[in-house]
């Protein structure tokens, strides 16, 4: 082939990477440079939701995978996990503390990042030195490490107490229900602050210093600047993060394996719990399965609540 009919005739390739639209339009284009991303997201996701789909409609249980039949359910394992007053309990215990987390995770992360965006102060550069080191801890690790701080013999959070005289003995932390429950909620906040405070240190860079200026003109101080300004401005970071956070907080596994295990009892027990428990240690994958998408939908409700109040409440 000559130079001037190879240049006139590109390769498939040439094509592919340079979008050249002879015989491959721009539509055959986007459709080739996505199959990748389809390909994986059905491999990671959309096979492993259907299958745990399949598992809640049918009978999957150790006998039944012995006898190699799965016998089809319908919807009786969701009524049975409805119907089973430990499963409502850690529900609305899922609720409370998903809430509660993510009520601390705003606060905390926007005194932190008002922090990180204090000018020429040395505690800024700290800040933005350390507020990314809980974000880079594995969960799992996370809750290990909060293990360590809160056990009961050699625990840190002991030692320190009993040495500032505030204790008289060792506090177990992780044998107290409300004490364990705390604990979780406490391991679960440190490790997502960093998320918020990223998020609203970049929002707050982002607000004209012009408006405090006016603001200081008129007289306002800067609490009245903090309520009447920072707040308001906030409000598309903040449903973001309500829409994000909520959703993660309600699945809260990791910091439950790893610190109590579900104990004292079940005053830990979450619904991710509750599904892992069931399905993996009585070997119960059909209810298991239909507690995991129980929690789904009740995750899908509040997302759909934040996205219908209030996301598009603060775009108007």
């Amino acid at each position: 082939m000559s130079a001037s009919a190879a240049k006139s005739n590109p390769g498939f390739l040439t094509r592919f990477f340079l979008g050249w639209r002879g015989d491959l339009g721009i539509n055959q284009l986007a459709f080739l440079l996505n199959i990748p991303t389809v390909v994986i997201l059905i491999l990671l996701i959309a096979y492993p939701l259907g299958y745990a789909f399949y598992l809640s409609v049918h009978e999957v249980t150790l006998s039944t995978l012995r006898s190699g039949e799965t016998p089809f359910a319908g919807l009786k394992n969701y009524f049975t996990v409805l119907q089973d007053p430990l499963f409502l309990t850690t529900l609305g215990r899922t609720l409370v503390m998903g809430l509660l987390s993510v009520f601390l995770m705003l606060a905390i992360g926007l005194f932190v990042a008002m922090g990180m965006n204090m000018e020429h102060s040395r505690i800024s550069y700290v800040t933005r030195a350390l507020v990314l080191m809980p974000w880079a801890v594995p969960p799992i690790a996370n809750g290990l490490m909060w293990s360590f701080i809160f056990n009961s013999r050699y625990g840190h959070l002991n030692s320190t107490l009993y040495s500032l005289g505030l204790i008289d003995s060792f506090i177990r932390f992780l044998s107290d229900p409300t004490l364990a429950f705390m604990a979780v909620i406490i391991a679960y906040v440190w490790r997502v602050v960093p998320f918020s405070a990223l998020l609203y240190h970049a929002a707050l860079a982002g607000i004209p210093k012009e408006i405090y200026e006016a603001a200081e003109v008129d007289g306002a101080n800067s609490w009245q600047q903090f309520w009447r300004i920072t707040l308001p401005l906030l409000r598309p970071v903040t449903a973001v993060l309500l829409i994000l956070r909520t959703a993660f907080a309600l699945m809260i596994f990791d910091e439950v394996f790893a610190l109590t295990s579900g104990g004292p009892g079940d005053s830990t027990w979450t619904a991710a719990w509750y599904s892992y428990w069931t399905s993996f240690r009585l070997i119960r994958f059909d209810t298991g399965s239909a507690a995991a998408f129980i929690l789904a939908v009740v995750i899908g409700f509040f997302a759909w609540v934040y996205i219908r109040f209030v996301y598009r409440r603060m775009e108007e």
